[in-house]
């Protein structure tokens, strides 16, 4: 069985349970609440397996790993069934980029450590936060919309779910949370909304995990 630590509105683990379910590999979740008793991630038993203190991590295969995008590299390359990357290498590649964008150019700028620190230790105010949060992601997703107006048909590359779908969901679902309209971006809107009918987006979203409150 495979075990998959992970924080239900966690967008890394968001993206990895979308994988999961999308190749069919059924899994395991253990709850590690990034809140509560100051954060189930610095625990020294969780700490043992993963010393970033982070979600998720993976146990499969006999051994445990970290960091999503390593985790959906591993899914696609060992479990190649319903794949997430195309066949051709400059389509993989452009497909990458897209989905690396958002992995370590925008949510890094507002994953929630990075929020607990600006109002925790820096003493920004939630407006300010708000104001941090909208200014990165607008950034980030003007770029992105003006690719997709070159790529997108159905999904983000033409017609095919890919790995630029999975890693735009959690981003443009967190959007929504914030209260930051995807108005501006319609390509990335109609997008999300669109994967929304797909049960294993349906299933991977964060009010249907076992810890969701």
């Amino acid at each position: 069985m495979i075990n998959l630590y992970s924080y239900w509105r966690s967008s890394a683990a968001y993206r990895v349970r979308i994988a999961l379910n999308w190749k069919g590999l059924p899994y395991n979740t253990i709850p590690v609440h990034l809140v509560k008793e100051g954060g189930q991630q610095h625990q020294s038993s969780y700490k043992e397996l993963n010393p970033q203190e982070l979600v998720p991590t993976i146990q499969l295969d006999g051994m445990t790993l970290g960091q999503s995008m390593a985790i959906l590299e591993y899914l696609e390359e060992h479990y190649p069934e319903r794949p997430l990357l195309p066949a051709d290498n400059a389509e993989r590649a452009a497909i990458r980029a897209f989905a690396l964008a958002i992995a370590c150019d925008i949510h890094p700028l507002n994953n929630l450590r990075v929020l607990q620190y600006l109002t925790q230790q820096l003493g920004v105010s939630d407006q300010q936060k708000q104001q941090w949060y909208s200014h990165w992601v607008v950034n980030g997703f003007s770029a992105l919309e003006a690719q997709l107006t070159n790529t997108a048909g159905t999904f983000c590359f033409g017609d095919e779910f890919s790995l630029a779908d999975i890693v735009l969901i959690p981003q443009a679902y967190n959007a929504n949370r914030f209260n930051l309209s995807l108005s501006d971006f319609p390509n990335i809107d109609r997008i999300y909304e669109h994967c929304q009918s797909i049960p294993a987006v349906k299933n991977a979203a964060p009010e249907m995990q076992p810890d969701a409150e």
